[in-house]
Formats: structure tokens, sequence, C-alpha cells
């Protein structure tokens, strides 16, 4: 069971990094193509433009993991240090960090990322700021709470004792033992991420034209879904794929991570 979602998520990562150097022409509009079904020129047929619908979603998988994994790596970074400075030092900072969380977390995430993206403006940077801004929230709360359990554990306590600083003991002492949560909580976050970004897309506000994006080419195609139902299907399928497969990956590194088990 394990090995197909591995299988699926090896493939459309090894398709993003390689999509720019495949020699497709995404972009490349075919008249005389428009809206043809699967064949030997085009394995997925082609879209409204006339475009190869395969090398628009190898083009659009590059764009949504590139912006997954961007956002992951900022929003890691900026959640963990909020929550440890907030569990560790507790007191006042702790309130006041919690109290701007909770300010994020009283509206839903991807509404909160559609606000931000329209008073920014469509494009792939402001995209990128809008999904930050809105998803860091998690690993705040997550690594807050560890870190609440874990700044009275003795090894912790003796660390200050032998004079340790306070940078030594979050990075040496209680974030190895973060570790395992986050990486779990960035894993799904990372299958979120895709689905936001095609949904920013989707409704305009994301990847903008000629880019290819999965949000924006199930848009275009649900027009045609009784014409041309090749074109909705091979997106859909695509995205259904990719991110059940990242959320299987996940549920599989939670239980191998787990020291319960």
């Amino acid at each position: 069971m394990g090995g197909f979602p591995l299988a699926v998520l090896l493939f459309w990562t090894v398709a993003a990094l390689t999509a720019p150097w495949l020699g497709t022409s995404p972009d490349a509009i075919h008249l005389d193509r428009v809206l043809t079904g699967p064949g030997a020129s085009a394995w997925l047929g082609h879209d409204d433009l006339g475009r190869d619908i395969l090398a628009r979603l190898l083009a659009g998988a590059s764009i949504s993991l590139t912006v997954a994994a961007l956002v992951t790596l900022v929003t890691f970074t900026l959640g963990t240090l909020v929550g440890l400075a907030a569990g560790y030092y507790g007191g006042w900072l702790d309130r006041l960090l919690m109290h701007v969380t909770d300010v994020f977390l009283a509206f839903p995430g991807i509404l909160l990322a559609i606000a931000f993206a329209a008073v920014l403006g469509p494009g792939i940077g402001n995209l990128i700021l809008a999904l930050c801004l809105t998803s860091w929230v998690g690993y705040a709360r997550l690594t807050r709470a560890q870190a609440l359990s874990l700044r009275g554990r003795q090894h912790v306590l003796a660390a200050k004792v032998l004079g340790a600083s306070t940078p030594r003991i979050l990075l040496r002492h209680m974030l190895p033992l973060l570790a395992a949560p986050l990486l779990v909580e960035a894993t799904y976050s990372i299958a979120s991420l895709v689905v936001a970004e095609a949904s920013l897309s989707f409704l305009g506000l994301g990847i903008q034209p000629p880019h290819a994006s999965w949000g924006a080419m199930l848009r275009d195609g649900v027009r045609y879904l009784l014409v041309a139902p090749h074109y909705v299907l091979a997106v859909g399928l695509s995205l259904m794929s990719l991110v059940l497969a990242v959320n299987v990956m996940g549920d599989k590194l939670r239980d191998t991570l787990d020291v319960k088990r």
C-alpha cells in the first residue's frame, strides 16, 4: 500500500524538477488541435487553445511543488521560532504571541489567503507571500505546546544550571525533540498548500497566464466538461493523486516517528 503513494510522489517530484529541461512547449498554441482528445501527438489531449495538456501538467507540477516547498520552508522556520519563544519564555511574550496567533486562527486559512491575495494582487510572488502569512500558525501552536512540556525536563534544567545559553538550549536540547511532530506537520502542510495554490489560481488570484497552473487549468476546463471531459479529468486526477500521495506518506511518517509504537 505504501509503495504506490511513494511512486506517485516520486513521479511528480521528478516531473517538477525536470519539467523545465524536458524540451516540451506548454505554451505553444495550435488552433487546429483545440480540445482534441488523447493521441499520438499528445498523450492527454489538447486544451481550449490547442496546447499540450501533459506538457502543461508537468509545468504546473513544477510551479505547485515549488510554491509549496518555499512556503513550507518559510512558515516552518517562522512558526517554529514563534512557538519556541512563546513556550520557553512564557509570561507576557507567550500571551502576546498567542493572541496574534489566535487572530489568524479566527479565520479559515484559505479565506484569509484569498483576502491577502486579493489585496496584494495576482502573481506568484504575492501568492507565496499570501500563503506564508496564513500558514505559520499551525507550526507555532504545535511548537508552543511541545515547548511548554519540554522546558521543565531534567536535561533542560541541567543545561540551565550548567550555564548553557538560551539559543543553545533551544537548538540543542529542545528542537531535536520537536523534529518528529514538526516534520509530520510539514508533510501535511505541503498537501494543503498544493490545494491552496490551485484554489487561488482557480479564482484568478494566483498564477497568471500564460504560466501553467493546475487551478487555472481546472477553471478553463470546466467550461468544456461536456465536450472535452479529458481536459478536466487529466488535471483533476493529477491533483488528487499528488495530494493523496502526500497525505498517505504523511500518515506513514507519523506512524514511523511515533515513539509509542
